[in-house]
């Protein structure tokens, strides 16, 4: 019964179109009103609680500091270092698409800001040298969903945050899966160009590879900002707020020295911050309420209970869960589908015995797929936007197809053998 009124509220909610945080916090108010004996104050103070944590602060300031690296223009001059490293392969610049993505994931932690600051650079470029349109937009998609697994990750800070997971090790468990990630998408793209090399009509290379290796040197932008926030954090020497903050300020002081960014760039920086963090935040609120009212009745171990009386085992619930998230990908943007499930799925799965901090990575793939899967990848908007039509969207999902199985075989993996994600976590002490 708690279930149905559950799932109909927030239905009924949504459906008169009420934003989703609002649909969410309602459902858990009505909950706590009905079934608690009208104690909605735990909601309340629930989010009062959430909301003074000094974690929760990093959010806002690694989007920052994502928003100030697209202000910057600081992907040209990488990208231009990167290119003559990876034009003797086959599939030339599209290697370096998904390289530069990394790098920028290692910094900003948002798959859209990375797509957006890569793709600005990539996609003129690599047409003007004659590289299939489509096939740029797809490799710059799939390269874009590093940001949110390569710490540090918006995603993984927001699941760290929510549940009080240590965000440090989810963060180093980010590490060997992002970089499977990115080498699984290379390995596709040699394939791909190997079979059809219209698709990548890359000339012989302008530089020999020693001085191909030592123009390197011009990334050192983007390798000082890494150091500075992922080096203080795993160090130990910040929190993740405070590594944020020294990131937002190294990106200030770099972007102006180095790159393109002045007064009107971060003014407009801290207002896409602004209006990115209420958003989100909204729906963090709403979850929190939910997630407080289906604690306090004790509905996550009734629904353990229940699920381990049907016989199916960990790996089957684990397989409908999958399911679920790649089906909600396709109406809901990963942040929010993960704030809004996290309630139920979270307790369940550690009830069943995952590990969290491997539980965080896994959920970080669904999303990086659901960037990636029509008609809302966000991925595949931000990139055919910047196309001026050239790529429809439904030619950008075809030619992301790859980077999406990728993804999910990389899942299949990670099930297979939880240590990729696990190892790197156990040897630290954060």
């Amino acid at each position: 019964m708690i279930w149905l009124a559950m799932g109909g509220t927030l239905l009924g909610t949504v459906l008169t179109g009420a934003i989703l945080g609002a649909s969410l916090g309602l459902t858990g108010f009505v909950i706590l009103h009905v079934w608690s004996g009208g104690a909605t104050s735990l909601g309340v103070q629930a989010v009062w609680n959430t909301f003074n944590s000094f974690t929760l602060t990093a959010i806002p300031l690694f989007i920052l500091l994502g928003e100030l690296l697209v202000a910057s223009g600081l992907a040209r001059g990488v990208y231009r270092a990167m290119s003559p490293v990876f034009a003797r392969l086959p599939g030339g610049l599209l290697h370096t698409n998904i390289a530069v993505c990394g790098l920028f994931g290692a910094v900003s932690g948002s798959s859209m800001a990375v797509a957006a600051a890569v793709g600005s650079v990539a996609y003129p470029e690599l047409t003007r040298r004659g590289y299939d349109k489509a096939t740029v937009v797809g490799s710059l998609a799939g390269g874009g969903t590093l940001g949110l697994l390569i710490p540090p990750s918006l995603s993984l800070l927001i699941y760290g945050a929510f549940t009080e997971t240590s965000i440090g090790k989810l963060f180093l468990a980010g590490i060997i899966p992002g970089m499977l990630a990115a080498l699984l998408f290379m390995l596709w793209i040699g394939f791909a160009s190997w079979r059809n090399p219209s698709l990548a009509p890359e000339p012989a290379p302008e530089q020999s590879l020693g001085r191909a290796v030592l123009g390197l040197v011009h990334i050192w932008p983007l390798l000082a900002l890494i150091g500075a926030v992922l080096g203080s954090l795993f160090a130990g020497l910040a929190t993740p707020t405070e590594s944020a903050g020294v990131g937002v300020l190294g990106a200030i002081v770099i972007g102006y020295l180095a790159g393109d960014l002045n007064l009107r760039g971060i003014l407009k920086a801290l207002m896409n911050t602004l209006v990115t963090f209420c958003v989100i935040g909204m729906v963090f609120m709403g979850a929190v309420i939910l997630a407080q009212s289906i604690s306090v009745l004790g509905l996550p171990q009734e629904l353990l209970r229940q699920v381990t009386g049907l016989g199916i085992g960990s790996l089957g619930i684990l397989a409908m869960i999958v399911l679920l998230y790649i089906v909600m990908g396709m109406i809901f943007d990963g942040l929010s589908m993960m704030i809004m499930t996290l309630p139920v799925v979270f307790p369940l799965l550690v009830g069943l015995g995952y590990d969290p901090v491997w539980l965080g990575v896994l959920i970080t793939l669904l999303i990086e797929i659901g960037m990636l899967t029509p008609p809302v990848g966000m991925n595949l908007y931000v990139l055919t936007g910047m196309t001026n039509g050239q790529v429809k969207l439904g030619q950008a999902a075809v030619a992301a197809l790859p980077y999406w199985l990728a993804l999910l075989f990389l899942i299949l993996l990670i099930v297979a053998f939880p240590g990729i994600v696990t190892w790197l976590p156990s040897l630290a002490s954060l």
